[in-house]
């Protein structure tokens, strides 16, 4: 824990000025005798009435005051807690220049928009054009905005849409000079921060995900319910509310009125946590409120235009925010696909009808129980499968549906041979009678074998890089890298904690989130799934995460491992899953983890350890004879696209410093017919959220 000391000594420049602020409050009597009732606050406070009358040093002599007593209390912390932020992450020169330039940028700023604005019968600036201000706020809120621009992401997507969200409701409901003088601020000091590190500003694009419509959705309720929860609270002369007689006032804050808007706030909030777990219930529910209310909100913006009504701006704006909701609505569809678990047990004959927890469950109890010859075989237990099972025999075939194929994953799981080729044949007619195509993804040789016995065709995909453990031992030249990779994290105190993610200290799992959000932002594409987990993979307890850790409980890099259930369900071993890395952190963590992980595991009496196999890359292909075409040429082309981003190639070539036995891992399908819409499926499966234009552009490089 940091000491006073050290925060004064790592904070002068907030410390200083909290110091100089309490002084000044004391000193003047302003802590407790409004300093906007006095003829000081003429003298010190800023605004467009100080700037012409020729009082400039306002500037400075007002952001050490506040206007009431109270305000010093936000003042205060908003100070300690956005200043030092601020500071801490820039260093202090850099946090002066953010200060200085934030709060001239918003106080001019404001004066400057409020000088060319009044008098035009806006009656919200013609008002504040005669106000005056006092205090620090727009200065450390600017500042703050500016800072995080050093953080990683996901934290500086967060810590920006809270500052903007902020300071948007507080303009629209508050409307105060501070208000505006706040978004001013905050708009200069996100544009600021780049200039500050020593790069400039750069507006990145990138498609939109599932998640990201769920949470642009999810997100546009509860700013609903916010403010819904600011109007009882919303001053009647703001930048886009009605003036309001004080009869009206005070029968919107009636019993009746406030019942109404806690039922409202419960109502949006309902929708928004439904939508961010892409309910189709409360997307339908959703989309017909906004019709409705849009369809109400025109009617009446018509009429107000037809009899000169006022209130235009107002009603403009609650049109287009709801538009705006709408639009999201619309074009993410795709996104809220997911029934209620009421529907899914319906419906769960159906092939295409999404799977349940208990589902899951039983599959997961399956696979522990029988086991299965693929050590792959854990990522069927992941949620976004369905599972295929059989009333003749224990066992399943886990499965994804897209474009109309069904596409198996790994091999069926059952304990004995015969009943897993069963399986294999149960899922097929099951498949073909509900007119969808099926195939199996990344399967060993033994189930290759049993779907050529049918008929079908075979196409290697993927090696599985394999090690033996009990033979295993890091000596001669061939272990180099490994060796040096033990011995530095050695030097530098680096060591390997390896438990499940779920049952480690919340601050290493922050850590953990943090390295895997970073990953994803910095490939500039989705994060891929099917058969390539993330963290929600790894927070599963039977899932066991190594963490390269310093003495400082700073985590360098994460793996996680999957448990292998042999056949009869034995658990022999583990099979690698996600690898992340810290930028700039320790050059080694892979190889350390990994052997470390081997070596750990081997001490524990397991048998095989699985680097499993790299997406995308294959060193040969199985050949049979077809003519592949589609599938086979978009695999490559998609392994090329991708590899300046996913690096699977590159991988492939890093497992081989284990020295692995390399297992092929093939695609197997019933009908070279069929190609196109399983290369398109498979395309689905890995990229969910890619468009279907783009998807179809990428496989037909391939003729």
């Amino acid at each position: 824990m940091l000491r006073p000391w050290t925060v004064i000594r790592r904070l002068p420049l907030t410390s200083a000025l909290l110091a100089v602020i309490l002084a000044l409050s004391v000193v003047t009597r302003t802590l407790w005798d409004p300093l906007v009732d006095r003829s000081l606050h003429t003298s010190l406070g800023y605004g467009l009435p100080a700037f012409e009358s020729g009082s400039w040093w306002t500037l400075l002599t007002g952001a050490f005051f506040a206007a009431r007593p109270l305000q010093y209390v936000p003042i205060i912390v908003g100070l300690a807690l956005f200043g030092g932020f601020a500071e801490w992450r820039l260093g202090t020169r850099r946090y002066a220049v953010a200060l200085a330039a934030c709060h001239l940028a918003g106080v001019l700023g404001a004066a400057g928009l409020l000088w060319v604005t009044r008098d035009h019968g806006y009656v919200w600036t013609t008002t504040l054009a005669h106000a005056r201000d006092a205090g620090p706020s727009a200065a450390f809120l600017g500042a703050a905005a500016a800072a995080t621009v050093t953080l990683a992401p996901p934290w500086r997507g967060r810590a920006r849409t809270l500052l903007v969200a902020y300071v948007v409701l507080f303009l629209i409901h508050m409307g105060a000079l501070a208000d505006l003088e706040h978004l001013l601020s905050v708009g200069v000091g996100l544009a600021l921060g780049p200039y500050l590190v020593g790069r400039r500003p750069a507006l990145t694009r990138r498609q939109l995900t599932r998640r990201d419509f769920r949470l642009l959705a999810s997100g546009f309720f509860v700013v609903a319910a916010a403010e819904v929860a600011l109007h009882p609270f919303t001053t009647a002369d703001g930048p886009f509310t009605v003036t309001l007689s004080a009869d009206a006032r005070a029968e919107e804050l009636s019993d009746s009125s406030l019942a109404l808007g806690v039922l409202q706030i419960v109502l949006w909030l309902w929708l928004a946590r439904s939508l961010y777990k892409g309910r189709r219930r409360a997307w339908r529910w959703a989309l017909a409120l906004l019709v409705l209310v849009l369809g109400i909100q025109l009617a009446n913006f018509g009429w107000m235009v037809a009899t000169g009504e006022p209130g235009l701006v107002a009603a403009g704006w609650d049109t287009v925010g709801n538009g705006v909701g709408l639009v999201v609505l619309l074009v993410g569809r795709h996104a809220f696909r997911n029934p209620s678990p009421r529907r899914a047990r319906r419906t769960r004959g159906s092939l295409v009808a999404p799977a349940d927890d208990d589902q899951r469950e039983q599959a997961t109890v399956l696979l522990r129980e029988e086991g299965t010859v693929n050590r792959l075989a854990w990522m069927t237990t992941w949620p976004e499968n369905r599972w295929f099972t059989s009333a003749q025999r224990a066992g399943y075939v886990a499965y994804r549906v897209h474009a109309g194929v069904a596409v198996g994953l790994c091999d069926p799981v059952a304990a004995d041979e015969e009943d897993r080729a069963a399986l294999l044949v149960e899922f097929s007619d099951r498949v073909h009678a509900q007119g969808l195509v099926p195939c199996l993804f990344t399967v060993s040789s033994e189930a290759c074998r049993h779907a050529r016995e049918l008929g079908w065709h075979s196409l290697q995909v993927a090696e599985e890089a394999v090690i033996e453990l009990p033979t295993l031992d890091f000596v001669g030249k061939a272990w180099q890298d490994v060796r040096t990779a033990l011995n530095q994290a050695g030097k530098l105190g680096i060591h390997l904690s390896l438990q499940p993610l779920a049952q480690m200290p919340r601050g290493l799992q922050m850590q953990v989130k943090a390295i895997s959000s970073e990953w994803v932002e910095d490939k500039g594409l989705p994060e891929m799934g099917f058969t390539l987990g993330g963290v929600d993979e790894a927070m599963d307890p039977a899932v066991r995460v190594g963490l390269a850790v310093d003495s400082e409980s700073t985590v360098h890099g994460v793996t996680s491992w999957m448990p292998i259930h042999d056949v009869g369900g034995a658990a022999v071993g583990w099979t690698l899953d996600v690898m992340r890395r810290l930028p700039g952190g320790f050059r080694y963590s892979m190889e350390f983890l990994i052997a470390s992980a081997c070596l750990s595991f081997r001490d524990e009496g397991c048998s095989v350890v699985s680097l499993s196999g790299a997406p995308l890359a294959r060193s040969a292909a199985n050949d049979d004879g077809l003519d592949r075409g589609t599938v086979d040429a978009f695999l490559d082309r998609l392994g090329e696209t991708l590899e300046p981003y996913y690096g699977f190639r590159s991988l492939l070539a890093f497992k081989a410093k284990f020295q692995p036995e390399h297992h092929p891992l093939y695609l197997v399908f019933p009908d070279e017919a069929a190609l196109p819409r399983i290369g398109l499926a498979l395309s689905r499966a890995y990229l969910p959220d890619a468009g279907v234009r783009d998807l179809v552009a990428l496989a037909r490089t391939g003729h």
